[in-house]
């Protein structure tokens, strides 16, 4: 029998990798040799003398199952968001939440809404799952889905909406809740980018079923690669401790409520090392701190680059007022494609290293070839190829950030 035979027809329709990058990649990258080079999001100067600590102290239970600095994880999630410890799960990475929900509610044929810009992640565990997902267009300016595009994309097949909140700024959780209780579907927010931010005082990711965060790298608060689960609705808890254990009734042997425990149900292993989780566990310590440090740099560059709004010759980005932020990212909107290009290319000949973002999913191969785009991309492909990141991390000196106003008042002053 031929291998071919025995591969699934998912990985069959994978289109095929294409070695090297491709232009737009290349274009994202420094190429700078002078010393300095301000990062993106990350923070330049490596682990923290609070992060090393709590690692050294973590370091000689490295052995030990991974569920011990996890459960502290839990229990400082939870009271920076005002929930109770059993609605949130601890993984390894915000797409292992996903795969929970993906494998728990998504059926073949199903389809999932997506409000972009978001990331892959959605469409791999979807279309594991056999289900289909669907992208629908952005509002002009705001980077928020348009609502009645939501409304006509829902069919008898729909099962789930997926509400992404950008650069960690709610989109309307109101109308999307509302269009969801109203058409029976499941909402999960994608707050990837969201921890410390909120919505009508409400923390983001606590709104909707479900709720995800993400603790990578280039996230406000990291352990390299991990991420929570949110459950805001109980019913589900044991689903997913369950799920989370192998398939197994472990955690409740733990607790003293059974014997012994069994296999009961398909499951995975979701549980982050105890080193990256002791690593995370340290900043949620300071993570006030950071979020105020965080969101100062933001209001400087807001304020010194407010008269270049206001003279037309860039767009800011709008912070709704019932939305609180955490300062995620700073990026400011080019007139076009080509005036980012060439904005992109004056900071890095000037040693700053600044990015655009996201691309359409629906635009990419796999986008393509397993998703579809509900209505007329009007703003969606347009709004990304204005958007552009500036440096923002928890760190950043006056003097640093002084040198990238500078430089952006220098290129629109040409």
């Amino acid at each position: 029998m031929s291998v071919k035979n025995l591969v699934s027809e998912f990985v069959k329709e994978a289109p095929p990798y294409v070695v090297g990058a491709d232009e737009q990649s290349k274009s994202m990258r420094p190429g700078v040799t002078k010393l300095l080079q301000l990062a993106t999001n990350e923070n330049p100067f490596g682990t923290s003398p609070k992060a090393a600590e709590a690692i050294c102290q973590q370091a000689p239970l490295a052995n030990r199952y991974p569920d011990v600095r996890a459960q502290d994880l839990r229990k400082k999630l939870a009271e920076k968001h005002g929930l109770s410890v059993d609605e949130v799960m601890v993984t390894e990475g915000a797409t292992a939440g996903l795969g929970f929900i993906a494998e728990v509610f998504i059926q073949p044929g199903d389809e999932i809404i997506l409000t972009p810009p978001t990331y892959p992640s959605y469409y791999n565990y979807v279309k594991r799952c056999r289900g289909k997902l669907v992208e629908v267009p952005l509002e002009e300016d705001t980077l928020t889905p348009d609502f009645n595009k939501v409304l006509a994309a829902i069919t008898d097949k729909t099962k789930v909406i997926v509400a992404m909140h950008y650069a960690g700024v709610a989109c309307e959780m109101d109308t999307i809740m509302d269009i969801a209780r109203r058409h029976n579907l499941m909402v999960v927010e994608d707050a990837a980018q969201g921890v410390m931010s909120s919505y009508k005082g409400k923390a983001l990711g606590t709104i909707g079923d479900f709720g995800c965060y993400s603790f990578h790298e280039t996230k406000n608060y990291s352990m390299g690669e991990g991420g929570a689960l949110v459950i805001n609705n109980p019913d589900y808890n044991e689903r997913a401790e369950i799920l989370r254990e192998k398939g197994t009734n472990r955690a409740k042997f733990f607790r003293g409520q059974v014997d012994k425990y069994t296999w009961v149900d398909f499951g995975d292993s979701y549980l982050p090392s105890e080193l990256n989780a002791a690593y995370l566990w340290a900043q949620l310590l300071h993570a006030d701190e950071i979020n105020e440090n965080r969101l100062t740099s933001w209001h400087r560059y807001r304020e010194a680059f407010l008269p270049l709004a206001e003279a037309g010759k860039i767009e800011l980005q709008h912070i709704p007022a019932e939305c609180t932020h955490n300062a995620h990212m700073f990026y400011l909107k080019c007139k076009n494609l080509e005036e980012r290009t060439e904005f992109i290319r004056f900071l890095k000949e000037n040693d700053i290293l600044a990015v655009f973002h996201y691309i359409p999913l629906h635009s990419a191969p796999a986008g393509e070839k397993f998703g579809r785009f509900d209505g007329e991309d009007v703003y969606t492909t347009a709004e990304s190829e204005r958007l552009v990141r500036l440096p923002m991390y928890y760190g950043l000196t006056e003097d640093d950030q002084n040198k990238v106003i500078a430089k952006v008042l220098e290129f629109y002053e040409k």
